[in-house]
């Protein structure tokens, strides 16, 4: 089944979202991309390094995309569920407000409370549960109280808005050789890596950045099929507890490789991002820390891109990385 809906997303579907996407009332930005060179990061790879700012997002985070394509496709006057760790939770309430529609997000508890204060400042209701409750949770708001669940990675809808993403990078970097991507329910990743290949850059690799303690997508690759874990990480918004079915395939058929970053080298490329004068959350951090660390294969030489995926971090989150 899964199959199916793969062939049926389209180059064509992709830039229809991509159009939908910029007229969007919500603001989307085309956000900038910094060549590697014009910046004080300590990058030793020799490599042509690009780095695409989805942390200046006007909602902090690439999710802003998907979101707005959903939206745009939903009847005015629902009422809307979703679960979120943060970054789709504010995007999602930044809509809700926006359309005048009623929200809930459930977060896992282990979410930083910033983040749920935040999302409540839009007018939404915020329910916080352990991560192992947040299906069931979403299943009683849609079964008693007569929401509509939107997904926040596996849907159609936001994968073609997330897509946005590789068909702006191919804008400025036509012929990437190397894109590099983090993967939490694989909703970017399976849409950056579609735009990708859809588009003609059939040489080109995507790889998805995962943690170590969260890696839903690299295990579900390793097993031939979506799996659940409880994933663990300090980057919270690449911990949901399973991979998307849609995102896992189409990451099959347009994905090199996932590769597993720690939490420690995840930390350290915040900090590395902070001293550069980029703000980026831990989540955002990741495809950052693969090339950093040498995760990313046979770069040597070649045409690389990274995307920065979201600057959703407070004073008091970063007073605890190192200086």
């Amino acid at each position: 089944m899964e199959d199916t809906a793969v062939d049926l997303i389209t180059l064509q579907m992709l830039q229809a979202a991509q159009a939908t996407v910029r007229a969007s009332p919500l603001g989307v930005i085309n956000t900038p991309m910094i060549p590697g060179s014009q910046t004080t990061l300590p990058l030793n790879t020799a490599c042509d390094i690009h780095i695409k700012m989805e942390n200046l997002q006007r909602t902090g985070s690439f999710k802003i995309r998907g979101v707005a394509n959903q939206f745009a496709r939903r009847p005015a006057g629902g009422r809307f569920v979703t679960m979120s760790a943060g970054n789709y939770g504010k995007s999602f309430a930044y809509a809700t407000k926006h359309y005048g529609t009623q929200g809930k997000v459930v977060m896992p508890e282990t979410a930083p409370p910033s983040r749920s204060v935040l999302i409540q400042s839009f007018g939404v209701e915020v329910e916080r549960v352990p991560t192992s409750r947040l299906v069931e949770v979403v299943n009683r708001c849609v079964r008693q109280e007569n929401m509509t669940f939107l997904h926040p990675h596996d849907d159609v809808d936001l994968i073609a808005g997330h897509a946005s993403v590789g068909l702006e990078i191919l804008e400025a970097v036509p012929n990437p050789d190397v894109v590099v991507v983090c993967c939490g329910g694989g909703g970017l990743l399976a849409g950056v890596a579609a735009a990708v290949k859809l588009s003609g850059c059939e040489n080109a690799r995507v790889y998805g950045v995962e943690p170590t303690g969260a890696c839903t997508m690299f295990r579900s690759f390793a097993e031939g099929r979506p799996v659940e874990m409880d994933a663990k990480s300090i980057a919270a918004g690449l911990a949901p507890p399973s991979a998307g079915r849609l995102p896992y395939a189409l990451c099959r058929r347009y994905v090199e490789e996932i590769v597993l970053v720690s939490d420690e080298e995840i930390e350290s490329a915040v900090s590395t991002l902070y001293r550069s004068g980029f703000l980026v959350e831990p989540s955002g951090a990741a495809a950052f820390a693969a090339v950093a660390n040498d995760r990313i294969p046979d770069i040597a030489g070649k045409t690389v891109v990274l995307i920065l995926s979201g600057g959703n971090i407070g004073k008091d989150e970063l007073a605890h990385f190192p200086d």
